[in-house]
């Protein structure tokens, strides 16, 4: 948008036209279609070594003159730059002139065109995350593609003449000591920034105008369930990128539900990678965000790749600035802000990654244990081994009667058991059936969530009521069946056997 309202090689009267920047006369009249744009993207800058990431940014910067071509014919432009323009666009350059390509490209255009030139970078930081990234399972190259990346920006940004300004974005605010040494007139914004906070995302005005014109309005709770929640300085927007998907959704159908547009563009290895560091004791905290609670941690906003898992302020730093957390309070200021998950679709990764991890690491003896109490009809230790499960686990949706389920169907998951959630048995659906066909056995659970640890004793009565009223075991004659009524309280359990 930025680049077709700036670049003078077009007319973009028509299609900016109705729209509120039209109605700014003198403004568009000064800045339309008046400087030449530079406008390239970092996002595919990536590679398992140096060699290959540095590769396809050679690809891009290739690209990049390919799009400008004319430059090279340009009999406004430099011998030499025009020389050094034909081995950029073949990939012959030097490492040199590739680290100095932004600024010999500015330079080029603002002869040619005859004043300065705008530079629009996009995800300047993904070379340097995904360096980061591989930097965990090897040796990296981080250093490398630092070195890179700041040559550029420093040549691209400090005293260039040749450039009008420049915007540049990304998932976090670099540290402007560590990539941004000695550029001029630097001022950067993160979304603890209250300047320009609400055009980041949709703010609430704007969503019931979408929705008034796309005739959705009965939409409107969904979409702030799903998209809302984010606080960027003081000011509450939406995820612009998920209300533009659901609503084209809707427009083609109206009955289309919400879904994760997120994770479908994003990785969560941050989510992940989190958790798996085991010097920070963070998963209370994961559990009670998980739950809708908040939490209170100390955030920087000037953060480097290579120290992202040195404090756990950091990670939390890195949460709240890729838009997996939000400030809960948009009145706090300061460094010590609470955090919370911004919304559903938020929480569905959260409960992907997190939870995920958590019982794919659960002890297996205990499991073990789990299994063959059950099978042994053994009620005390089954109610402690689960219990002891539980407190391993992240719990969430504040301990519903699905939560116990899918925790359940975890613990019997891939031990070669055919296991069944649900279906239709007797006159109703039990819970969880498991079938161990080499033994002709089969476990029939009906589990509970009580309200209460006095509960739990009634609760399971219950539940064993419950499968021998609706016939769960019926037409079982064949095969030894174990019934077992579960009561759950908080990250408590209690078994008993019919």
């Amino acid at each position: 948008m930025i680049e077709n309202f700036f670049d003078i090689s077009c007319d973009s009267r028509e299609l900016f036209a109705g729209l509120r920047i039209s109605k700014h006369q003198d403004f568009c009249k000064q800045w339309m279609n008046q400087y030449p744009v530079l406008f390239l993207s970092f996002k595919d800058v990536e590679g398992l070594t140096f060699s290959g990431a540095f590769g396809k940014l050679k690809t891009v910067i290739a690209d990049t003159c390919k799009k400008h071509a004319f430059l090279a014919a340009s009999d406004k432009v430099d011998l030499y730059d025009r020389e050094l323009f034909e081995r950029l666009r073949g990939q012959t350059a030097s490492d040199a002139d590739v680290q100095n390509s932004l600024k010999t490209l500015t330079r080029m255009m603002a002869a040619h065109y005859g004043r300065p030139a705008i530079l629009l970078i996009d995800e300047y930081d993904v070379p340097l995350a995904k360096a980061n990234e591989e930097k965990k399972d090897g040796e990296g190259y981080y250093p490398q593609m630092l070195e890179v990346i700041r040559s550029m920006m420093s040549m691209a940004f400090k005293s260039n003449d040749y450039l009008k300004f420049g915007v540049v974005t990304g998932c976090l605010r670099i540290a402007k000591e560590s990539l941004f040494t000695g550029v001029n007139n630097f001022t950067a914004y993160s979304v603890l920034d209250e300047d320009f906070s609400g055009y980041f995302g949709f703010t609430q005005e704007e969503i019931d105008e979408l929705l008034e014109a796309a005739d959705r309005r009965e939409k409107a709770g969904v979409l702030k369930a799903w998209y809302d929640g984010y606080i960027f300085g003081n000011e509450a927007v939406y995820c612009p990128w998920d209300v533009v998907n659901y609503v084209s959704a809707l427009l083609k159908r109206n009955n289309s539900l919400p879904k994760n547009y997120w994770k479908n563009t994003s990785g969560n290895g941050i989510i992940r990678d989190f958790v798996e560091r085991t010097e920070f004791r963070v998963k209370v905290k994961f559990e009670t965000l998980m739950n809708g609670g908040t939490i209170t941690q100390t955030i920087s906003d000037e953060l480097t790749y290579d120290s992202l898992f040195e404090t756990e302020d950091n990670l939390w730093s890195v949460l709240l600035m890729t838009g997996y957390l939000t400030k809960a309070n948009p009145e706090e200021e300061g460094a010590t802000v609470s955090l919370k998950i911004p919304n559903r679709e938020i929480a569905g990764i959260f409960q992907d990654t997190v939870v995920k991890y958590f019982c794919d690491h659960v002890e297996d003896a205990k499991q073990k244990s789990v299994m063959k109490a059950l099978w042994d009809g053994d009620e005390k230790t089954a109610s402690e081994t689960i219990s002891d499960l539980l407190w391993q686990t992240i719990s969430y949706m504040d301990y519903h009667e699905d939560y116990y389920h899918a925790f359940l169907s975890g613990i019997f998951a891939g031990r070669g058991y055919e296991v069944e959630s649900n279906k239709e048995h007797g006159l109703g659906r039990p819970d969880i059936r498991l079938t161990d066909d080499d033994n002709r056995r089969i476990l029939i659970i009906e589990a509970k969530k009580s309200d209460s640890a006095a509960r739990m004793e009634h609760d399971c009565e219950e539940a064993l009521k419950q499968i021998v009223d609706q016939q769960y075991a019926r037409g079982l004659e064949d095969y030894q069946v174990y019934c077992y009524g579960i009561a759950f309280y908080r990250k408590s359990a209690l078994v008993k056997k019919l």
